[in-house]
């Protein structure tokens, strides 16, 4: 893979940007035609990728990559994000919720918390809902679930292997389980910067929706807050449970390293097999032992995840020379510092799977600095690991396509008629209020 990626020509990353291109101006530009279409448009990036590369490259050598990719990657992504989907789909959370300043920032801290322990899908999927549910009577919200996508789908995190996939992968490379609890001094500071301007902003459009005639008082109910289909945390509980177990099976015992072999690594282990089995038994159970009710209540449909696993498969496919070559040439770069080591993984999480570009300046950090510091067992220096930890884990905030829950939140909020901003229009809110606080970062942590 490596010597591949030293030799391969930049012009394989084309589709890639064709496909990122395609997702921000479609939509923009005739949106009934790109809901019809992308699928379509999907296929067409990842032939345009697959075939010069198979041409290039030796038809077996394309197909190699290409099951990795899906194999080794999309499959597990999928089928995480489709187990967590339908579980949280089968919660519902009830109650006199009305959408003020002070609740949203408690339903959002709420979030936030839970994203570490749950993971950011499920603490998201858990958690959208109620949120859109309290706003109903808001004209003005989708700052609220734009600032929802930062914090609970993204920031919220940081704070254990759970809660997002590079520190899942760190975890299986021999950090401590514990270790990221390191990062909670920037977490808590993030927290409060983003809720603080969140506040402001949200107050302001409150006023506004008051002054139009909205009124609160007619959201409210008799009704206590009240949890159906709680026996559902237990199969969240256990799919949180089956991915803890799948980057530690292998250190119990050697037979779940192996599995599916492509090219003569293993793409596709055992303990990942069993961890999919599990997810998919927990997203089964929880579908024949929830009433329908509760999904109609919560509005529940399959279009979100359909439009995650449709247009991720392509960017999957067509990342794959850019992902080669960063794995390559990812020393040249010339990043030493901290904090280039935050910004360059932060980058690059914005636009790419953030897992493998953790562990490529992962593996980078390791290879530069010769140290007698252990966090397990690696040799790195723990603040440089911070940097890398938070770069792929906050800065996949920055982009819709950054982190998977990004565009299921986006999803979902269309479909509750709440009209969400382009690719670009997320962008623009995203340079504007997360930058600054990720250079608030890089001056008080890593510098």
């Amino acid at each position: 893979m490596e010597n591949l990626g030293s030799t391969l020509s930049l012009a394989y990353c084309i589709p890639f940007a064709g496909m990122l291109l395609s997702i921000a101006v479609c939509p923009l530009i005739n949106s009934t035609w790109w809901e019809k279409f992308k699928g379509i448009v999907v296929v067409f990036w990842s032939l345009l990728f697959f075939i010069p590369f198979a041409i290039g490259n030796g038809f077996g050598t394309a197909i190699n990559h290409l099951l990795e990719v899906l194999l080794g990657d999309y499959i597990s992504f999928i089928v995480l994000l489709f187990g967590l989907f339908c579980v949280a789909g089968n919660i519902c959370i009830k109650g006199s919720l009305v959408g003020t300043p002070k609740v949203n920032v408690i339903l959002l801290l709420i979030g936030t918390l839970l994203s570490s322990w749950i993971g950011t899908t499920g603490a998201s999927m858990l958690m959208i809902r109620p949120v859109i549910r309290a706003n109903q009577w808001r004209r003005r919200k989708v700052h609220t679930m734009v600032f929802f996508i930062f914090l609970v789908s993204n920031i919220g995190g940081c704070l254990t292997p759970v809660g997002d996939p590079p520190l899942l992968m760190g975890f299986m490379h021999g950090v401590p389980f514990a270790w990221s609890f390191h990062l909670l001094p920037v977490l808590l500071l993030n927290v409060i910067l983003l809720l603080v301007l969140y506040y402001f902003i949200d107050r302001k459009a409150y006023k506004k929706d008051l002054a139009e005639g909205r009124n609160p008082e007619e959201a409210k109910t008799d009704e206590s807050i009240r949890i159906e289909g709680a026996h559902n945390l237990i199969f969240l509980f256990f799919i949180v449970v089956a991915v803890i177990l799948s980057g530690t099976l292998g250190n119990i015992h050697e037979i779940f390293q192996k599995g599916i072999i492509i090219d003569g690594t293993v793409t596709l282990s055992f303990a990942t097999i069993l961890e999919m089995i599990l997810i998919l038994l927990c997203a089964f159970l929880s579908f024949h032992t929830t009433g329908k009710e509760i999904r109609e209540a919560n509005k529940f449909s399959w279009e979100s995840i359909k439009e995650v696993a449709i247009l991720f498969i392509g960017i999957f496919i067509t990342m794959i020379p850019a992902l080669l070559i960063l794995s390559a040439r990812g020393n040249e770069l010339g990043i030493t510092q901290n904090w280039q080591m935050f910004w360059a993984t932060g980058a690059l999480s914005s636009f790419l799977d953030n897992t493998p570009t953790y562990l490529v300046f992962f593996e980078t950090a390791i290879s530069l600095h010769a140290t007698t510091e252990l966090i397990g067992t690696v040799a790195i220096p723990a603040t440089m690991l911070m940097a890398i930890s938070c770069g792929a884990v906050f800065m996949g905030a920055n982009t819709y396509i950054g982190n998977a829950p990004n565009f299921m939140i986006k999803s979902i909020a269309e479909e509750n008629n709440i009209k969400m901003p382009s690719f670009f229009g997320y962008m623009l809110w995203s340079l504007c209020c997360l930058i600054p606080v990720f250079l608030i970062d890089t001056l008080i942590f890593f510098l």
